[in-house]
């Protein structure tokens, strides 16, 4: 059955091809949300350039015909700029109608009103929807991009084999996947945990190499990278994924003191500065503030990205603590080698970066688009690292299942340049172990 979406701003602000994403139904554009996006325009962030990109849009489909008389969709749906209902519908006691969420739950009323087919209004904010709620009014979020995060994609899978596979895979190095009778699909370089069907103690660690259908050992069996050992299953698979120049993209998940970011820069120093894998280590991370903002901060642009950056330093200088007496004046000689960049997220749009490791840490912060902006950034022979932990964002629009990491972390799960683990054990400390499950 057809269907009107009316959609809030943030939903543009937040994607803003997602006026495509609703099949053959139609979709209204609450005059007050064109003026919303135009405040927004010049901004030098992402949201300033989803506001452009989106006008752009509109500007084209302009050409086809009248807005305000609705302009059909590629995909048969059709798209209409509403300009009369905020103006005839009268609104609960209560709400300002002079408010700009307040005129397009008026527009999504009179919609109501006016007909039979179903208005639905989406909207990424939650108070909005529940507004909605109240006024009778059906509201969803945007889930286009959204992931169920209790079924998000591990990147390790136990399986249970007769111990004579475990031994054929220790004894030629390899294991042919038709030797096994699986009913799962495994993943490009997703491990596999190899263990005795009948109880024994026997098992084995392996990861899967789609090229050549095969269950293969691990290349690598780092015991030391800068200083840093693995300590559990899922950090020795996370240093197989970082060594390996093939893999192109890695995603780390995991919750705080799992050791996300420890691991990456461990494994792109060692790329960097020892093995001369890359010309340079580029450090970057979302300007998101936890709590409240503490404004414009004084000096150039390291010392502005200084305050977000310190958890990076933290770790850098304990990596790098442990080969110098200074750990600190080591960082910055690195730097001033140009070994070692810390970059904010809105510089790296329009660059082209080749040859260079790249850690992109919380990177739950980030919407879907956001990060391919990013990860389009890649030049020949770079590496990126995402790091982030879906349970703990700042981004108001963003939720465990609609970040970019997640959502990357689903949809490039079949591709060879790329691999993930989750990290489930905290190496903190006991303290910040309990707190991060507990609490």
């Amino acid at each position: 059955m057809e269907k009107i979406y009316v959609l809030d701003t943030n939903v543009i602000l937040h994607d803003p091809k997602s006026i495509f994403s609703f099949e053959d139904n139609k979709v209204i554009i609450p005059m007050v949300v064109i003026e919303e996006v135009d405040d927004q325009k010049k901004r030098q962030d992402s949201v300033g350039s989803n506001a452009r990109i989106f006008s752009r849009y509109l500007d084209e489909l302009r050409k086809k015909g009248k807005l305000c008389d609705g302009v059909e969709l590629d995909d048969g749906g059709r798209i209409k700029v509403e300009l009369n209902h905020q103006l005839l519908t009268e609104l609960p006691k209560g709400l300002d109608p002079n408010k700009p969420d307040n005129r397009i739950l008026a527009t999504t009323l009179g919609l109501q009103e006016d007909g039979e087919i179903p208005v639905i209004l989406v909207t990424k904010d939650i108070n909005m929807r529940i507004k909605a709620d109240a006024m009778g009014l059906a509201a969803e979020d945007y889930a286009t991009d959204a992931v169920n995060i209790d079924e998000l994609y591990s990147g390790i899978k136990n399986i249970n084999v007769p111990s004579d596979k475990i031994n054929a895979l220790f004894r030629d190095k390899k294991l042919e996947l038709n030797e096994l009778d699986l009913e799962e699909r495994l993943y490009p370089n997703e491990f596999i945990n190899l263990e005795d069907e009948f109880g024994g103690s026997q098992s084995a660690l392996c990861c899967y190499d789609e090229a050549k259908n095969k269950l293969i050992p691990f290349i690598f069996n780092p015991t030391d990278i800068w200083g840093i050992k693995p300590r559990n299953r899922e950090q020795k698979c996370a240093f197989e994924l970082l060594l390996n120049d093939n893999i192109k993209l890695v995603t780390l998940v995991g919750k705080a003191g799992t050791g996300k970011t420890l691991l990456a820069l461990a494994a792109g120093l060692q790329k960097v500065v020892e093995d001369k894998s890359y010309k340079r280590l580029i450090v970057t991370r979302p300007i998101v503030p936890m709590g409240n903002d503490l404004g414009f901060l004084p000096g150039d642009k390291d010392e502005k990205l200084a305050p977000w950056m310190r958890p990076i330093f933290d770790n850098m200088e304990f990596l790098v603590g442990g080969k110098d007496e200074n750990g600190a004046s080591a960082v910055a000689d690195l730097k001033e080698m140009g070994l070692i960049e810390m970059e904010a997220i809105t510089y790296i749009r329009g660059r082209s970066i080749p040859n260079q490791f790249i850690i992109v840490d919380e990177a739950q912060n980030l919407t879907p688009h956001e990060l391919k902006t990013i990860i389009t950034r890649a030049g020949e022979n770079t590496k990126i690292v995402l790091t982030g932990d879906p349970y703990q964002i700042d981004h108001p629009y963003l939720d465990s299942n609609s970040n970019g990491l997640t959502y990357v972390v689903e949809r490039l799960k079949d591709k060879a340049l790329v691999g993930h683990m989750t990290l489930y054990k905290g190496e903190r400390s006991q303290l910040a172990e309990i707190a991060a499950s507990s609490l």
